[in-house]
């Protein structure tokens, strides 16, 4: 059996295994910051043949790993899940699981190339803070958030952590997406988070207070759902949920997006789209390019040929009126 075959939407994560994993690595103190694929893919090839010596490098590395290397009960339970499989590097994790803060997330292992793996790496790390840097400029307690296209979960989570919310959704189209954050909602210890299968909102009704997004914004030639973001230039889902944004948010609530912008002779064709969306009346809003230059590989897909670089952005789009805290 391939690493490929339980990364396939065929097999569900379990949630009494992979809660037993997040609860005997916290018990170890595990920590994993995830880099980009590429530095990832580096640091493997630094010593390709190399075996797992640790949790870090099984759950973390995505290295192949020996039997005896993991507690024997935890072993047993995630390989009846087929959440590690042997493969002619050893036995290897189904998985990831990421630290953020004092939380654990677990996620798609690497490399992510099926259609349907749940991404977590430095965009991640970038969107939450961006969350935590937005939050204090609310003055009283939210009563409805929601996180559109959540992935593995963090951007309601990180709302929940920080006392700012009464309600906080999730939504994504991704079966695993969903399944993954109903695991690390239950792993942080938090009951005002729900998850909701949607295509943006189209399954959820009312208004929000709070609404953020971490869409994918590529151009993905295997159309992957984590990165491929719809369009020429990968900008389609991150403009939808924009212009979603503008009919859903309460008075005084606000969209937070993160997401990527190409930037094709100096301009940048999101940013027009969004300035006909937000300018004038009905709404105040900032944007900022917070990483000028990211997915610098991409720039040599046929997709981005007049593509001079990629630029991280958060946009922070605010409805005029008071809010009813």
């Amino acid at each position: 059996m391939s690493i490929a075959l339980a990364e396939s939407s065929e097999i569900a994560p379990s949630a009494d295994a992979l809660s037993a994993l997040i609860a005997s690595l916290r018990s170890a103190d595990y920590r994993f910051i995830t880099p980009t694929p590429s530095t990832h893919q580096r640091v493997l090839d630094r010593a390709p043949h190399a075996v797992a010596r640790d949790l870090r490098d099984v759950f973390g590395w995505s290295r192949g790993f020996r039997e005896g290397l993991l507690p024997p009960a935890l072993f047993y339970l995630l390989r009846q899940d087929g959440l590690v499989v042997r493969t002619p590097a050893g036995w290897k994790s189904a998985v990831r699981v990421s630290s953020l803060d004092d939380d654990l997330f677990v996620h798609s292992a690497f490399p992510t190339t099926a259609p349907d793996s749940v991404f977590f790496g430095p965009d991640t790390y970038r969107f939450a803070r961006a969350i935590q840097n937005h939050l204090p400029s609310f003055s009283g307690k939210l009563r409805r958030a929601v996180d559109i296209g959540c992935g593995a979960g963090v951007g309601g989570i990180v709302v929940s952590r920080a006392g700012a919310c009464d309600e906080v959704l999730m939504t994504d189209i991704s079966d695993k997406a969903l399944q993954f954050s109903d695991i690390n909602i239950a792993a942080a210890g938090i009951c005002n988070v729900a998850a909701v299968k949607s295509n943006i909102l189209n399954n959820v009704d009312g208004e929000f207070d709070l609404i953020v997004s971490n869409p994918p914004y590529l151009n993905d030639p295997l159309g992957r759902a984590y990165r491929n973001g719809g369009g020429p230039l990968g900008s389609a889902l991150s403009i939808d949920i924009a212009r979603c944004a503008t009919t859903r948010l309460a008075p005084g609530g606000s969209l937070l997006l993160y997401t990527g912008a190409p930037i094709i002779n100096g301009n940048d064709p999101f940013l027009e789209a969004i300035r006909e969306m937000f300018e004038g009346p009905g709404f105040s809003w900032a944007y900022q390019e917070i990483d000028p230059d990211v997915f610098g590989e991409e720039l040599d897909t046929p997709a981005y040929r007049e593509a001079e670089r990629i630029a991280a952005v958060v946009l922070i789009a605010r409805k005029t009126g008071e809010l009813q805290c």
